[in-house]
């Protein structure tokens, strides 16, 4: 299985939310570029980054910082928050970050979305962040309540290959992985690859993952809080 060790931007800083509540925040760190130097230094080559602030607004006010940690450093990054409209994933793309991950527009501008899975095949995921069973977008602000084969078919035909799902009663509380979630999807949507976020707590969470059948999980709280380290991360990885 493979770990993508996270960095959630807010006004340029470190941070973490829990269960998405832009009030319950809190700072780890003043210099992404520093922390993303620790990752790189661990053996990692790829990691996930969200822009909080374009999550909120819809504008990348945190872009700089990836793209000086791209240039300098030679990490490849995923990045969501905020990408609205095919011209937003094409500028992402282009300026060098390898991944966008999409989610409410695939919900609010699913024209543009399926557009930006054929014009970028393997580069364009999926952020499927779900909200007592709902999926939920605009910064996990509002939610919809469209069923998930629906959901995701249309989307699969036009080329889609990767989803992040994210349970967001998971996210930041370091209560473990919603596991049976990701079995049940893995095992309905057999032909995508999933990457797990939210809830990991510690080394054996880790190391259970992988029997649920996804590819991939982005560890963000648990390293920032010390339930795991970057040791820990790498020997998994």
């Amino acid at each position: 299985m493979n770990v993508i060790p996270a960095i959630d931007l807010l006004d340029g800083q470190v941070v973490r939310l829990t269960k998405g509540d832009y009030s319950r925040k809190i700072v780890y760190d003043n210099n992404p570029f520093e922390q993303a130097v620790k990752f790189r230094d661990a053996g990692f080559d790829h990691i996930h980054v969200v822009d909080l602030n374009g999550a909120k607004t819809g504008e990348f006010r945190n872009q700089p910082h990836l793209l000086k940690i791209i240039r300098e450093l030679k990490l490849s990054v995923q990045t969501g928050g905020g990408v609205r409209s095919f011209g937003d994933v094409q500028d992402l793309l282009d300026s060098g970050i390898d991944k966008v991950i999409c989610s409410s527009m695939a919900v609010k501008s699913p024209n543009d979305w399926k557009k930006s899975l054929r014009h970028y095949p393997g580069r364009c995921i999926l952020g499927m962040d779900l909200k007592d069973g709902k999926m939920a977008y605009g910064g996990w602000l509002e939610t919809s309540d469209q069923p998930l084969r629906e959901f995701l078919e249309p989307m699969m035909e036009a080329g889609l290959q990767e989803v992040l799902c994210t349970d967001i009663s998971r996210d930041g509380t370091l209560e473990g992985p919603n596991f049976d979630l990701y079995r049940q999807l893995v095992n309905e949507f057999s032909d995508l690859e999933w990457i797990a976020s939210g809830g990991v707590s510690s080394v054996n969470d880790l190391r259970q993952l992988p029997e649920t059948g996804v590819q991939s999980v982005v560890v963000g709280k648990a390293y920032y809080e010390g339930k795991v380290s970057l040791e820990d991360l790498s020997a998994v990885y």
